[in-house]
């Protein structure tokens, strides 16, 4: 009989826990609710519509049309190919530049690993007009460093315009956001790999394993967590590059983004009608690719 006192006690601290939680939480679910759940609602709604920011202009439902359209839009298709070659190119090579960048550099000492760290996290936390106003010098096809270098060795003749050549500005775009994207997975890595647990290391290389064969079947399963933020993370960046494409390129060149498309179709064609619930229909298409994708890499990353 005692015990049902005490048991209404632990049942009354465990739901004031739970108020003061939700409580805690609450600032953070009014934002994701208010910015991210409410507005993907209003853009799937309007998908649907052949809506746009023109008030005079009346929005009816359209149905599938929107998305029939994409079918046959060469600009969307060109756009979408390109995200995916962005896609393809950059995520794994961010993730094996970071992944042997950390392996060379957690066994350092504090003050070296801390320097290493900052160089490589800089490009992150510094604005991203900044970071693409320095990439344009570069790129510069009078000025820039990269024409001045290859002609100082001699790798060529005249100068090359990075930016306005087809067959080189996807590839720039590419760079720059390899360049701007490996901070993070760095920093997760060296700290993923300082967390290893070091006694089945040591009992690994007793048995006579070598450094890979003890990176591969020790190192690697413990850090697969870290692995699969970091290619999900990556993987939402890439397809969602419109800053270095609208800063750079405004889309010319050959470097149209399923992002950069969107932003054009709602907000430079909206005096026409049907173009915003049109660049609507472009971002639940993209948001599609991004969940599959994202869910491909769970999957694999449980499998393994």
């Amino acid at each position: 009989m005692a015990k049902q006192p005490q048991d209404a006690m632990t049942r009354a601290l465990a739901r004031r826990e739970t108020t003061v939680a939700y409580l805690f939480l609450l600032p953070s679910l009014v934002f994701f609710l208010g910015f991210v759940v409410i507005p993907m609602i209003i853009c799937i709604f309007t998908s649907l519509t052949d809506s746009n920011m023109n008030a005079k202009i009346a929005t009816s439902f359209v149905g599938l049309s929107n998305f029939i359209k994409l079918a046959s839009d060469k600009t969307f298709i060109d756009a979408l190919i390109n995200t995916f070659v962005i896609v393809l190119v950059s995520v794994p090579a961010v993730c094996a530049f970071s992944l042997w960048v950390s392996s060379a550099i957690y066994r350092l000492n504090g003050v070296l690993l801390s320097a290493f760290r900052c160089i490589f996290y800089l490009p992150v936390v510094t604005g991203s007009v900044a970071v693409t106003v320095v990439w344009k010098w570069m790129y510069n096809n009078y000025t820039g460093i990269f024409n001045h270098v290859l002609k100082t060795v001699g790798i060529i003749d005249k100068n090359i315009n990075w930016l306005g050549d087809e067959k080189y500005a996807l590839w720039c775009i590419i760079l720059i956001l390899f360049t701007t994207s490996v901070g993070q997975p760095i920093v997760l890595y060296v700290s993923a790999l300082g967390n290893v647990d070091h006694s089945l290391v040591e009992a690994a290389e007793v048995d006579g394993a070598n450094n890979m064969q003890v990176f591969w079947q020790i190192k690697w399963p413990q850090m697969m967590p870290t692995t699969l933020y970091i290619l999900v993370i990556t993987t939402i960046n890439s397809f969602q590059c419109f800053a270095l494409i609208q800063l750079l390129t405004s889309g010319g060149s050959g470097t149209n983004t399923v992002m950069y498309y969107i932003y054009y179709t709602a907000f430079k064609l909206t005096e026409q009608a049907g173009h915003f619930g049109y660049a609507n229909a472009m971002g639940v298409v993209l948001a599609i690719f991004i969940g599959l994708l994202s869910a491909l890499q769970f999957k694999l990353a449980k499998e393994k």
